[in-house]
């Protein structure tokens, strides 16, 4: 029967459905597209499967056929016995050099920051759990740099110290010494002199409740459960015993009586320390905000009874310090106003504290600049920018002749110095971004993110971490995507993106600070400008450090 022509033919005409599923393409029926799963799949008992199908030039040069519409058709036959497609011929050309002409490139371990469906459908949602270090392929292949493998805690287990005999009310002695071994090493940029934790919060322990036991031991199984999961159980169960204790103290004795307590303080820093190396969210920030209500009402009441007033505990003096510091750090990529003031730094103090890692004359300079980063602008006269501009030029004349001084004996301690001057340049950093509204393709930018990472990188390779997260961090998220290669060595370019996630890798085990927070913070501030490479951003008189960091760095310790 001869074939109808198109216009004899009656009826909708048929045509072949661009959105079909690949089991009617695979069988070369036609699909009637529908949702969520087509007709014939669902009669047969197929997976309807809708995905895109990726076809490569070479593979279809290799079976002789053509490739899209590169091929030349029509319905004489091409070599006398088949019709159909054929390719194209390139004069000089076989098939096979056709299809070696695109060299593939050599892809290195953090060539590059992978972008899924959620960083665009929830751009400031932050996956700590993903950028978790010890649960990269990296640190199952045990492929971490040595400084990492070298801190890794002994298996064996000690028994409880001697010096503690209140330990032995709680149990778990190895956690106590686990914390004297490996927690408080890694809390001292300093490599001559001792950590507060070790040299200030362990005598005061000696008298301490068995409260104050379980909050140490909290933390030291929460550091441990890095390495050894199995501590994680246990650490969450003496974090709650420790707040069921604290609860009960404070509903009992009343907040103005346990604020005299030096011992109520150090409990709330354990706490705050366990929230800020387990998950560090919001949790840390509850006990930063208690701690700061109980400092308010002790020294409301030294104010009252001046009579009362002594010198401050070493212990309470520390704590004060430690929660005021993790204020300052954490809000500075927040850009929130501080809770707590001025008043806890002495701003001609140029001695460096071994836990801070810098004076307490830059963090009064640093804190000052969180502080007029936030009203920049609510300025509404051109006498308060010019007021506001004078100061930020006072400010950055003190930062860059700022020197500051080690202290007791230990001129020596070039690790100390080291981490000193790599928050100065962090400071004067963040004050050209957050003051002046720089970005990272500032001149002056660049060279200090060079000058930051250089530090950085040494500090790594004396396996002195302590003191180095905060100014890692501002030079990460102010490096610029465009301009990657640092500096030349004779192994080759050094990248900052790959030095950076490779120092935090490194840090990993070595530090207190929660580096999978930190991380990913400064992978999603890396997408966002990927993405902004093709675009120019509506900033809305937003800097570029309120319009890329700010948005996905609440609650972060930085200390």
């Amino acid at each position: 029967m001869p074939r109808r022509k198109a216009a004899d033919r009656t009826g909708p005409v048929k045509t072949r459905s661009r959105s079909g599923c690949q089991e009617c393409r695979t069988s070369r029926v036609r699909c009637d597209t529908k949702k969520p799963v087509c007709t014939r799949c669902w009669e047969k008992g197929f997976p309807c499967t809708t995905g895109l199908v990726l076809k490569w030039e070479s593979e279809f040069a290799s079976r002789g056929v053509a490739f899209g519409r590169a091929g030349v058709w029509n319905k004489a036959r091409s070599d006398g016995s088949q019709s159909g497609a054929s390719l194209p011929s390139t004069p000089g050309l076989s098939s096979d050099e056709m299809s070696q002409w695109c060299l593939l490139p050599e892809i290195q371990p953090w060539a590059f920051v992978n972008s899924g469906k959620g960083t665009y459908e929830h751009p400031n949602d932050v996956d700590v759990v993903l950028n978790d270090p010890n649960r990269l392929s990296l640190a199952r292949q045990r492929g971490l740099s040595d400084l990492f493998v070298a801190s890794l805690p002994e298996t064996s287990i000690r028994p409880a110290l001697s010096l503690f005999p209140q330990a032995s009310l709680v149990g778990h002695g190895e956690l106590l010494d686990y914390y004297l071994r490996q927690v408080c090493p890694r809390t001292s940029a300093s490599s001559t002199m001792s950590s507060p934790f070790a040299s200030v919060i362990l005598p005061f322990s000696v008298s301490g409740s068995p409260t104050l036991f379980k909050a140490i031991q909290a933390l030291g199984a929460s550091h441990w459960s890095r390495v050894d999961p199995s501590y994680a159980v246990l650490g969450l169960r003496l974090k709650s015993e420790t707040l069921r204790d604290l609860r009960r103290r404070l509903s009992s004795e009343g907040s103005v009586a346990c604020s005299a307590d030096p011992e109520v303080l150090v409990i709330m820093m354990m706490l705050c320390l366990y929230e800020i190396a387990d998950k560090c969210d919001q949790q840390w920030v509850i006990h930063l905000k208690g701690a700061k209500e109980l400092i308010r009402l002790r020294r409301q009441r030294t104010i009252e009874f001046p009579e009362e007033s002594n010198t401050l505990e070493p212990a309470s003096d520390f704590a004060e310090h430690f929660f005021a510091f993790q204020d300052v750090i954490g809000r500075t990529a927040c850009a929130k106003a501080s809770l707590f003031g001025s008043d806890y730094w002495k701003a001609e103090d140029r001695n460096i504290d071994t836990w801070m890692g810098c004076s307490p004359e830059l963090v009064s300079i640093l804190l000052t600049i969180t502080d007029m980063s936030g009203a920049r602008r609510k300025l509404d006269s051109d006498s308060a920018r010019d007021s506001f501009h004078a100061r930020a030029k006072s400010i950055e004349y003190q930062l860059e002749h700022l020197i500051q001084e080690v202290g007791d004996g230990s001129e020596s301690d070039d690790t100390l110095a080291s981490a000193a001057e790599a928050k100065r340049l962090a400071t004067l950093l963040y004050l050209h971004c957050g003051l002046y509204g720089a970005g990272p393709t500032t001149p002056l930018v660049v060279d200090y993110v060079h000058q930051i990472l250089q530090l950085v990188s040494g500090q790594l390779d004396r396996g002195i971490p302590a003191g180095v997260t905060w100014p890692l961090f501002v030079a990460a998220v102010e490096l610029d995507p465009s301009h990657d290669e640092l500096w030349s060595t004779s192994d080759g370019p050094v990248f900052g993106r790959s030095m950076i996630l490779r120092a935090l890798a490194s840090m990993a085990g070595s530090t207190i600070s929660n580096v999978a927070r930190t991380r990913a913070v400064i992978v999603q501030v890396w997408q966002a400008r990927d993405q902004d490479l093709l675009k120019t951003p509506q900033m809305n008189g937003l800097n570029d450090w309120e319009w890329y960091v700010v948005p996905v760095s609440d609650a972060m310790s930085l200390a």
